[in-house]
């Protein structure tokens, strides 16, 4: 094992972050290059997590509120090692897809090291799908076992399995031989029932037998760093998902980076309300505090701003991840019962992009005076940009921050030329933390990364002089009225600033006349009225004309996906509906 730097501390992480000087473009082209020499871990998850027990073993590594449980970093590897000698047990190998489909929950960080301890690539599979987005991936990427939650909300995971694969009533565990899944032959249920055809988790757990850390140590000792270990499904908000393809290499370093930039340490408790099956949550969260023995805070299944808030109050959280629209659902609570939130200092609002008026708020609300936004994508393992705890205020609160260690990022045109400094134009991404590549998907792979290794985005960005970056839109988002090009996310600032508006979404629709005309969906505050033609009074004399949109429509909530993001296209096809009854 490879110990890089000394993780015991904030300290070890001084060389997180270079001199402005090093990071700002180079002869006015909006190009830059993250730090080279801050050292790039050859590690997979096992030596890490083996390294984090043999420094900070008994300090806390993970506590789950609702469920009243916490485990020290020993007792989460003694754990990840039992589950693991199970699914030895049960056939599965290095390589072997391991899907995961539940909420927040402690078998979920426990499947997510015991995967890897065998080189099974981890799935993670969206708690929100419904039956046919879960077919569509288990059979994307040909999962071999499935560990189901019993249910959460709305959702009875264990009955939508019977209803795909109804060979399990007469199936032995194990044996499963479903015509809609084929390739999945092992489910494995939580709690304490007994379902035809699946394993219960704790009995997996006690399948090891006598498979000693011996003979785990011989499978882990054989993985590769760049071998893939994790599937992440792409958000969809443009279309069928994509199964992301991530290393340990990847992962491993990306959350680490992270974690240090935000100067977390053993010391620290980060609270963890967003989902696990995404990157912010398993990558950001669960391989970030295992890069520096900091401890994790679940507060609860899925987001609830009170279960959060308590969290951060009773457990004395230093950090906070979050996407914009929870942090403004705690605000709210906030602002009806006060709770003491003096030990935040720092965390990361991502996901989505973050309005200033928010992060003012947070900063001097949740007290989260260190609070940096994040930028990045899923196949991106997933950050890029990230700005730092002593940044000025107005560099984090109107920018993604500076490029982060051993990444390579240019702004491009549509011809392919890199624009120079204070342009628009497409991000795109190189370096370590680019994706293996889309499973199964040779084509959609081709047309994201090219073959010089970029990664092209679809976001429109722009890089200024000292080398912080302002996310300005997606490339299809950008709405072309009568040859004017318009994005909607500068509009959606202005909006912001509405005494009555607490979120707006703006987008294109077809028109006759000009092509496409601006159409803003508005969700109010609590209390307050406006109306369409208020709004358009609002914006004339302030924005261009052309800019002001000609439909709005009050929402009681806007279409985002379980991360935060917006789902323009369903807005966008709702909205033509619309128009054209």
């Amino acid at each position: 094992m490879t110990r890089d730097l000394d993780r015991s501390s904030p300290a070890g992480q001084a060389g997180i972050a270079p001199s402005i000087r090093d990071l700002r473009p180079r002869q006015g082209r909006s190009h830059v290059r993250g730090d080279p020499f801050m050292p790039l871990w050859n590690k997979t998850i096992p030596e890490l997590l083996a390294e984090t027990v043999e420094q900070a073993g008994d300090s806390d590594a993970a506590i789950f509120t609702a469920e009243q449980l916490r485990w020290s970093w020993r007792d989460l590897a003694n754990v990840a090692d039992q589950l693991a000698s199970g699914l030895l047990a049960l056939g599965l190998r290095r390589g072997d897809r391991v899907g995961v489909c539940s909420p927040n929950r402690p078998e979920w960080v426990a499947l997510q090291f015991a995967s890897a301890r065998i080189g099974a690539i981890l799935v993670a599979i969206n708690p929100a799908y419904r039956l046919e987005e879960l077919e569509f991936a288990l059979n994307k990427v040909g999962v071999k076992a499935l560990l189901v939650a019993e249910r959460f909300k709305s959702s009875d995971y264990v009955a939508m399995m019977r209803q795909l694969a109804p060979e399990l009533d007469s199936a032995p565990p194990g044996e499963l031989n479903a015509s809609r899944l084929p390739e999945l032959k092992i489910c494995i249920r939580t709690g304490k029932e007994s379902t035809a055809g699946m394993y219960r988790y704790d009995d997996v757990l006690k399948m090891g037998g006598q498979t000693g850390r011996h003979e785990l140590d011989r499978h882990s000792d054989r993985l590769d760093p760049d071998d893939p270990i994790n599937i992440q499904f792409t958000s969809g908000t443009t279309g069928a998902p994509k199964g992301a393809t991530l290393t340990h290499v990847n992962i491993v370093n990306n959350g680490r980076f992270v974690a240090s930039t935000i100067r977390l340490g053993r010391d620290d408790r980060l609270c963890i309300p967003v989902p696990l099956y995404h990157c912010f949550g398993m990558v950001m969260g669960v391989l970030g505090c295992s890069s520096v023995g900091a401890c994790m805070v679940f507060p609860g299944e899925g987001f609830d701003a009170r279960s959060t808030l308590d969290a951060l109050s009773t457990e004395r959280c230093t950090a906070l991840y979050a996407v914009p629209t929870m942090f403004v659902a705690m605000m709210e609570q906030l602002d009806e019962i006060p709770i003491d939130l003096t030990s935040l200092r720092t965390g990361i609002m991502a996901g989505a992009p973050c309005p200033i008026e928010i992060m003012r708020r947070v900063i001097g609300d949740m007290n989260m005076a260190e609070v940096t936004i994040a930028y990045g994508m899923t196949e991106t393992s997933p950050v890029s940009f990230q700005s730092h705890v002593d940044d000025p205020i107005d560099k984090r609160v109107s920018t993604v921050g500076r490029v982060h260690p051993h990444v390579e990022v240019k702004i491009i045109d549509a011809s392919g030329a890199i624009v120079p400094v204070g342009v628009q134009g497409e991000l795109c991404t190189r370096g370590y933390s680019v994706m293996h590549g889309y499973w199964d998907d040779v084509g959609a792979t081709s047309a994201s990364i090219d073959e010089s290794g970029w990664m092209h985005s679809g976001d429109l960005a722009a890089i200024d002089d000292n080398g912080f970056c302002a996310i300005t839109g997606r490339v299809k988002d950008m709405i072309i009225r009568g040859g004017e090009n318009i994005f909607p996310r500068e509009i959606e600032e202005f909006l912001f600033s509405h005494p009555a508006i607490r979120e707006v979404q703006v987008f294109g629709v077809p028109d006759m006349r000009f092509g496409e005309e601006v159409c803003a969906w508005i969700v109010l505050k609590d209390g307050q009225d406006a109306t369409a033609e208020s709004i358009r009074d609002f914006c004339r004399g302030r924005i261009a004309h052309y800019k002001i949109p000609k439909h709005v429509r009050f929402k009681s909530e806007l279409p985002l996906t379980v991360t935060g993001k917006p789902k323009k296209f369903v807005m966008r096809d709702q909205m033509i509906k619309e128009l054209d009854p």
